[in-house]
């Protein structure tokens, strides 16, 4: 083994020079015993071969085999022509298949070369040809259903990396073997013609050189012809029963004889009428004599097969059993129970349409679009979202789970689309009353006939996947931050490490820990600040870090450095950044009630107060969004934390910034004055 490559090497270069330099019939009749010997060895190793690429040296090895069996053609053809001799391999062959009458042997060697080029060849090389088609075709299929496989949880990044590899394998494999059928094909052309040769050959030189009566050269050189013909398409026969196997167990999953018992022999009922049939025929002049055993064979075959499912049946349900005792009595079934998903999205039966490919339900694809997008937009690797059905839900119901608890959910209707006003409603609009998901906006399921007229009217029409991606969206960036945690955060402090080491080495664990760091990316992404660029965070926090460690501040100062990001994710572009600010009284009322409890500044203010403010703030926020502008409230550096945390669950839509966070470069308007 150790030296396998060099004897490789030699061997080919061997078989090149067979074609050349004459050869004793000693030699020539233990090189054509190894050629049956190699090729009985392929053909019985591609019989027992469960997967293709198990034998995917195979193409190679037929180009090798078909090399080697011409250059013992070139051999026996000199032979047979210079000394009318080729040893007692093909004598031996030639005599066997004549058994004294030239005319019957050579019409065996030509059913044998049908047999060889029409039938085997050319089938197998056709159905190389599609595998190697279809092959292609379906690549793209594949390495989307991997990646789905991979976004749903089922599979890991090595087993999708592994996928991969082996759909490429397959695919040069079915291209390979596509071209190595023609050497087959090319091999029995070349074969008739090379016996063509030798007896046209042979006859001549027999008479003329020779001086053998033309009786004597015919039968002579034909029986040698002949045996050269068998002894060189025997083999090739075996190779292209091999390369037909191999090219057809596609979609096998065990050996030949595996699949062929399994699959023809297991239906019990099958035999019986068989038996009956076969029995049946007794009755013609046929005879009881030639039936009944056969007959008598097929019927204790099929009574056996259907005792051996049955005891199958049985010893399963056993096994079954017993493996569902050992895992109730296994301490670890216990915590497995214990793991909790960190996003589920759970849906009726109703809604299988939406996840299942082959009914054309794109969702997968959608999914992996979703966190190519948080990524992106917050700078977050969400983590996988298992997409699961649940019979409890109601068929067209959908819920979104985070760590396990549900936080969002919807209903759908399949074969409509939701038609979203644009403002103010149409009344020849008519559909289902419900509302967007996503946003809680009005909005009607209008059926096909509805659905052009009110994208004509203005309306804003979208198919269920687009609702369901669009709510899940949402949510996903609403609770970010619940996403984060320390695990997470080391995974994209590790990755940053691959670029930018110092910055990383500088922070953990010299400055803050991974906790604390943790802590200040989730307050980013709590109020919707995108985490992607990791070396300003990590910078401010490697100088702010050395003063105090306290989340609340360090989250302040990253927020100030990242000014220019965030003015340009809340911003229109071509327009200025429109803001609402505190009337000075307000602002002066919400100073006065700044509170210092447990290290944390918070709004103290009496509820009337408080629902006041609220109630303006929303009618502000609400005039911008009608303009499509996000709504901000600007406030004063020491205000800006506690306002967010004061008004996070009344208005939890409004970004607050602070004068510290305007971005220099940005033009900055009133959007509104919230007073009393």
């Amino acid at each position: 083994m150790k030296r396998s490559d060099l004897v490789i090497m030699i061997g080919v270069i061997g078989i090149v020079v067979m074609m050349v330099i004459p050869m004793s019939r000693g030699l020539l009749d233990v090189l054509l015993i190894i050629n049956l010997f190699v090729s009985m060895t392929v053909l019985l190793v591609s019989m027992n071969t469960k997967e293709p690429l198990d034998f995917s040296v195979f193409p190679s090895l037929l180009l090798i085999t078909t090399l080697y069996r011409l250059a013992l053609n070139v051999s026996s053809t000199r032979l047979i022509l210079t000394q009318h001799d080729a040893g007692a391999v093909i004598q031996t062959f030639g005599e066997f298949v004549t058994s004294g009458n030239i005319v019957v042997g050579f019409i065996v060697f030509l059913i044998l070369v049908i047999i060889q080029f029409i039938v085997i060849t050319r089938g197998a090389e056709r159905v190389a040809e599609v595998a190697a088609r279809f092959t292609l075709d379906a690549m793209p299929g594949k390495q989307i259903a991997i990646d789905a496989d991979l976004n749903s949880g089922l599979i890991t990044e090595q087993e999708a990396r592994q996928r991969r590899q082996t759909i490429e394998r397959e695919a040069d494999f079915y291209g390979a073997m596509d071209g190595a059928s023609k050497f087959v094909k090319g091999d029995a052309i070349a074969s008739m013609l090379i016996v063509a040769i030798n007896v046209i050959g042979g006859f001549i030189i027999g008479m003329v050189v020779n001086h053998m009566p033309w009786n004597t050269a015919a039968s002579t050189y034909t029986v040698l012809s002949v045996g050269d013909g068998l002894v060189s398409q025997i083999p090739a026969l075996l190779l292209s029963t091999a390369t037909g196997l191999m090219v057809t167990r596609a979609a096998s999953e065990a050996n030949l004889g595996s699949d062929v018992i399994q699959q023809v022999f297991s239906f019990p009922r099958t035999l019986y009428i068989v038996a009956a049939a076969i029995f049946l025929l007794g009755f013609t002049p046929i005879g009881f004599v030639l039936t009944v055993p056969v007959s008598a064979g097929a019927l204790l075959l099929g009574l056996s097969v259907s005792r051996a499912a049955r005891r199958a049946q049985a010893q399963e349900a056993e096994q079954a059993v017993r493996s569902e005792q050992a895992q109730t009595k296994k301490p670890e079934s216990v915590l497995s129970l214990l793991s909790v998903e960190p996003i589920e999205f759970e849906f009726g039966y109703a809604l299988v349409p939406l996840v299942d490919a082959k009914q054309g339900g794109d969702l997968l694809d959608r999914v992996v679009m979703i966190r190519r997008q948080m990524a992106l937009e917050l700078g977050l690797v969400i983590p996988v979202i298992r997409l699961r059905d649940n019979v409890q839900l109601k068929p067209s119901e959908y819920v979104i789970k985070i760590r396990g608890t549900e936080v969002a959910g919807g209903e759908l209707m399949l074969g409509h689309w939701l038609a979203m006003s644009p403002g103010v409603d149409d009344p020849s609009i008519v559909g289902v009353p419900t509302k967007d998901p996503a946003f809680g906006l009005p909005a009607l399921w209008v059926g096909p006939e509805m659905r052009s007229k009110a994208e004509m009217v203005g309306y804003t029409v979208v198919d269920p996947g687009s609702v369901v991606a669009t709510h899940l969206t949402e949510v996903l960036k609403r609770h970010a931050h619940e996403l984060l945690g320390r695990q997470e955060t080391k995974a994209l402090l590790d990755n940053l490490k691959t670029t930018a080491p110092a910055v990383v080495e500088d922070v953990i664990p010299n400055v803050l820990t991974l906790g604390q760091v943790q802590r200040v990316l989730e307050n980013l992404l709590q109020e919707k600040v995108s985490i992607r660029d990791l070396v300003t965070i990590l910078e401010t926090l490697a100088d702010v870090g050395r003063q105090t460690k306290d989340p609340d501040v360090l989250t302040e100062q990253v927020r100030q450095a990242l000014a220019r990001q965030i003015c340009h994710q809340f911003r229109v572009p071509g327009q200025p950044l429109s803001v609402i600010t505190f009337a000075p009284p307000v602002e002066e009322r919400l100073s006065e009630a700044l509170v210092q409890q447990e290290g944390a500044s918070f709004i103290g203010l009496e509820p009337a107060l408080s629902q006041q403010i609220f109630k303006r703030v929303r009618e502000e926020s609400a005039k911008l969004t009608a303009l499509g502008k996000t709504p901000i409230l600007l406030t004063h550096p020491q205000l800006r934390l506690p306002v967010r945390r004061w008004m996070a669950r009344y208005v939890p839509d409004v970004a607050v910034l602070s004068y510290n966070e305007l971005d220099p470069a940005v033009e900055v308007e009133s959007g509104g004055v919230v007073n009393l």
